[in-house]
């Protein structure tokens, strides 16, 4: 019980810092002005017997110091701060916290190593398929045409050649005009096709004409 320390008269007071090494942290009490080691305490786990909360009070605590040539002891601290106290409880979980962390990472790694490896490689004539999407199969290796729209009676109907040419892409050949001399004005005959000569017609009244009488 904190109550039960002469609270009132400090048999030392200083600055109290964390550090780690490796999975161990260490509380170092520190002279405020010189920074000179008064004492530490190694902490392998937390919560544990190297720091306890007293039952009375959340500022206060007892740890164990060590001298590094095997003797141990018992101390009483206390922070004037509340919150500096609540840091002190912040700084030992986290560290602790990371500890578990890593143990479970190397024994996740560990059993990674020691399981069964996976061979992902192709064997021997194994083939895999592809499935893309918006791409058809074309048929026949060829594409597909579009149908003709259909005429009347379901002929299909060809478009118009383009104007001027024919089918076979040749040109028509004018039609011959004839030759003018200097001076003779065309006329519409000159024009005109010529027009096949028709046959005299026989004489209708010549058998009366030959007729006697």
């Amino acid at each position: 019980r904190a109550a039960e320390w002469q609270l009132d008269q400090p048999a030392w007071s200083g600055r109290l810092r964390i550090t780690a090494k490796g999975s161990t942290a260490f509380i170092k009490l520190e002279d405020k002005g010189s920074g000179e080691l008064f004492a530490q305490a190694p902490v392998e786990q937390f919560p544990g017997i190297a720091v306890e909360g007293v039952t009375d009070s959340s500022r206060y605590f007892v740890i164990r110091i060590e001298d590094g040539n095997g003797r141990r002891a018992f101390i009483g601290v206390g922070f004037v701060d509340r919150g500096d106290a609540f840091d002190f409880n912040v700084a030992l979980q986290d560290h602790f916290k990371w500890v578990r962390q890593q143990s479970e990472l190397a024994r996740q790694a560990q059993d990674l190593e020691q399981g069964p490896k996976l061979d992902l490689g192709f064997k021997e004539g194994q083939t895999i398929k592809l499935n893309i999407a918006n791409m058809k199969k074309k048929e026949g290796g060829t594409g597909s045409t579009r149908p003709r729209p259909a005429g009347p009676g379901g002929l299909s109907l060809l478009p118009p050649p383009p104007g001027g040419k024919s089918g076979s892409g040749e040109r028509p050949a004018p039609l011959p005009v004839p030759a003018q001399l200097p001076g003779t004005p065309i006329t519409d005959s000159l024009l005109s096709w010529p027009q096949p000569t028709a046959a005299p017609a026989a004489d209708v009244w010549g058998d009366f004409a030959k007729a006697s009488g």
